[in-house]
């Protein structure tokens, strides 16, 4: 058992419920998207809400962890490992968007055009959607930071082990991806390096595992459970909205057959083994 006064400095306000821990996280994110909506509007490239988007689990995780009142130790290592992945995201998404600005990721284009009635408060909407999304997704780690059990739950051991070798796995993805962009000649080719030859979106799935890791560590809890809103939210994002769809459709869009054939061979999401080609078939 750690003495007294352990991590002291770590408390600097007075306990707050859990409801007023959450409304202050809903206002902090709603204006953190407004603000990049109008930022956004400002440079002409609505892609910046990837980058705000990652960012903003950080400071997330920090405030849940100041304002809760778990076990510190937890507290910390909980704050820790969310801001390690966010940043690390944030920074890579960032590089990314700045290296083509002022040229818009294609995906956006694709959003622009379906609402090009009206695109500035299409973009309102999925913007503040995104910041809900964060709020959405950061409960597991607010039940974690309000757990007071001293000593880690093997729940807990076993969801830190899935979410490192989540962040490994995408972190691998992301890096076999750009260093395939950077040494390829050929427009239409398909990066099948590595992960990507297991998975044709080998980061959205390891960034799904994330948040199963988080649900882990938030099912000791009291009502614990109820997290699971968060992985699944995750899926839906990933696998109905802005996540594979959109890739999909823009890579058909820009790779025709070539395209369809990875389709053809390589599992959408789930890392599997892959299948013969359609012309090794006919070959």
């Amino acid at each position: 058992m750690l003495p007294s006064g352990t991590f002291c400095c770590v408390r600097k306000v007075p306990d707050m419920s859990s409801p007023v821990i959450l409304g202050i996280a809903a206002a902090i994110l709603a204006a953190l998207f407004l603000f990049t909506w109008w930022f956004a509007r400002r440079i002409g490239n609505y892609s910046i809400v990837d980058v705000t988007w990652s960012l903003a689990f950080a400071p997330t995780a920090i405030l849940y962890a100041v304002l809760g009142n778990g076990w510190v130790p937890r507290r910390i290592a909980i704050a820790c490992l969310v801001a390690f992945w966010s940043l690390r995201l944030g920074t890579y998404l960032w590089g990314r968007v700045a290296a083509h600005h002022p040229e818009v990721d294609p995906r956006y284009a694709i959003l622009s055009k379906r609402w090009e009635k009206n695109p500035g408060r299409a973009y309102l909407f999925f913007f503040l959607a995104q910041g809900l999304l964060v709020w959405l997704l950061m409960l597991p780690v607010h039940f974690i930071a309000l757990n007071a059990a001293i000593g880690f739950h093997p729940l807990e051991i076993a969801g830190v082990v899935l979410w490192v070798i989540a962040l490994v796995g995408e972190g691998t993805a992301d890096a076999q991806l750009k260093r395939f962009k950077r040494e390829s000649t050929d427009h239409l080719a398909v990066c099948k390096r590595g992960l990507w030859r297991y998975s044709r979106h080998p980061n959205y799935f390891f960034q799904s595992l994330l948040w199963w890791a988080l649900f882990l560590m938030a099912l000791p809890m009291p009502w614990g459970w109820i997290t699971i809103i968060a992985p699944l939210a995750m899926l839906h994002f990933l696998l109905r909205i802005t996540g594979v769809p959109l890739t999909e459709e823009l890579a058909i869009e820009k790779r025709g057959d070539v395209y369809r054939d990875y389709q053809n061979t390589t599992s959408a999401f789930f890392p599997l083994p892959p299948k013969s080609s359609l012309n090794e078939t006919n070959a």
